[in-house]
């Protein structure tokens, strides 16, 4: 069988592989997009859209709970999952057919199957049916993501626990929730599962909560759960898993030298990300990969094979869908003759949790760790008045900014709307601004923005030592 020739053959069709294929072919170039399952990827799909349309049907839960809090009386009401699911299910479906509609503009071809190297740029992709075909492009990009990680643990596997795939197509309640994980997966389940009226536990194996950020950030979060009613243990390593999720399951675990019994009737992994690379025939196709199975790429997202690319989750790059679609111009420029790179890029992130947690730039534990010193902002979120019409005074902003500059360094809130603030910072950092721009700045009265003012209004001085940060009174009225 002879290849059918095509200037460019995408192997998957995520946040990158699908903004290439559809943006080369507008240039006029063959493009191939191959696609095993699901159009798009995982993001409109089975991960980032549709959680967050079933977390936000979750806080419409908090808030009838709230409803007396609101001057709202309310009378018997219950939780329906499967119109939670239909819900999701109905814009997960207007999502794939806005994408089938970008491919017929673009003049992209999705082939549908699943796709493997059979040779350098070469990919044999077999149809759901059986049928094959055999494509091949003068540049080849990777773009298979991940999947969740099922540890090894004894009797994990065979407990069929839920992934986050499964939990998103729930149609009942689980009684008692297990969640093994508190990272970004974990905790947003965590915290839905508990508003639509689950008992949850939340096993950890580290010391607290979001580990990677700084601990106040983790205290607050713990502080969170547990006003939820959320049950955390932390320090905590499954030994063995019995029994099947949905039905009964025990977990056997070892706490602090301990062995602690945990029973409950579903389980949700939340451990991590595995990259879809193994059986796609890399090595066949000259492609390198990483101890931890990611295909090796350098600056420039080229793989150890000529003109063979690699990108979004597959490729190491940060597990964000902005961060793939960031992937995407560095692999298209470059395959246009550019040289774009992935050095010194930013990398912001939004936890949706209820208040969210979103950071950009360094935060306290990684500017110590690298030795950097700082001036600290820090104010409660109750600070900005915004949050008294919202009833959400919850959590704190603070901001890192240079000892002998004024340089932003980074900002880190916990609070209502955290991601949409942390935005108006960002674009202050990549134009290079000093604080001094921001806390001088007229923002709308009330508006959680404000709050940005408010914080960077109380940033020491550079010719003094930096203080522990005080909390402001209050904002601007």
């Amino acid at each position: 069988m002879s290849p059918e020739e095509y200037d460019v053959v995408v192997l998957g069709s995520g946040a990158a592989g699908k903004l290439i294929g559809w943006t080369l072919a507008k240039e006029g170039m063959k493009i191939a997009v191959v696609e095993r399952k699901y159009v798009g990827g995982a993001c409109p799909n089975i991960a980032c859209l549709p959680s967050k349309n079933v977390i936000h049907s979750a806080k419409v839960a908090s808030y009838f709970r709230r409803s007396k809090e609101f001057g709202i009386t309310k009378k018997d009401w219950t939780i329906d999952m499967s119109a939670v699911r239909a819900r999701k299910r109905a814009m997960v479906a207007g999502l794939v057919e806005l994408h089938l509609d970008n491919y017929k503009k673009s003049g992209a071809e999705l082939i549908m199957g699943f796709g493997r190297f059979v040779g350098p740029r070469t990919i044999e992709v077999t149809s759901a049916d059986g049928a094959t075909r055999l494509v091949r492009g003068k540049h080849v990009v990777i773009n298979t993501g991940t999947r969740a990680t099922i540890d090894p643990t004894p009797g994990l596997a065979e407990a069929k626990p839920l992934t986050h795939i499964e939990a998103l197509e729930l149609d009942r309640v689980p009684e008692h929730l297990l969640v093994l994980g508190g990272g970004y997966v974990g905790l947003e389940f965590s915290q839905a599962m508990r508003r639509f009226g689950s008992r949850v536990t939340i096993i950890e194996r580290n010391p607290r909560l979001v580990h990677r950020e700084d601990p106040d950030i983790s205290e607050a979060m713990s502080a969170l759960f547990k006003d939820e009613g959320i049950d955390v243990l932390t320090s905590a390593r499954v030994t063995r898993v019995e029994g099947k999720s949905g039905q009964s399951v025990k977990l056997r675990a070892n706490r602090g030298g301990s062995e602690i019994v945990l029973e409950g009737t579903d389980l949700l992994v939340a451990t991590g990300r595995t990259p879809n690379t193994v059986g796609i025939g890399l090595d066949v196709a000259g492609v390198e990969s990483t101890n931890r199975g990611y295909v090796k790429v350098n600056e420039r997202l080229e793989t150890t094979a000529p003109d063979v690319w690699a990108a979004g989750d597959c490729a190491g790059s940060p597990h964000f869908t902005h961060i793939s679609e960031n992937d995407f111009r560095i692999v298209c420029d470059n395959i246009l003759g550019g040289h774009r790179v992935t050095t010194g890029r930013q990398v912001p992130f939004c936890l949706f949790t209820d208040p969210e947690l979103a950071r950009i730039g360094l935060n306290e534990t990684e500017a110590k760790a690298r030795g950097i010193s700082y001036r600290l902002a820090k104010i409660p979120t109750g600070t900005v008045l915004r949050t008294r019409t919202l009833s959400e005074p919850r959590g704190f902003m603070k901001a890192l900014i240079d000892t002998k500059s004024d340089r932003i360094l980074g900002f880190t809130a916990f609070g209502v709307e955290a991601g949409e603030i942390m935005a108006t910072v960002q674009v202050a950092m990549i134009a290079g601004l000093p604080y001094t721009a921001l806390r001088d700045a007229i923002f709308t009265h009330p508006t959680m923005a404000e709050g940005i003012g408010v914080l960077f209004a109380g940033v020491p001085p550079v010719s003094l030592p930096v203080p522990k940060q005080e909390p402001v009174s209050a904002a601007r009225i």
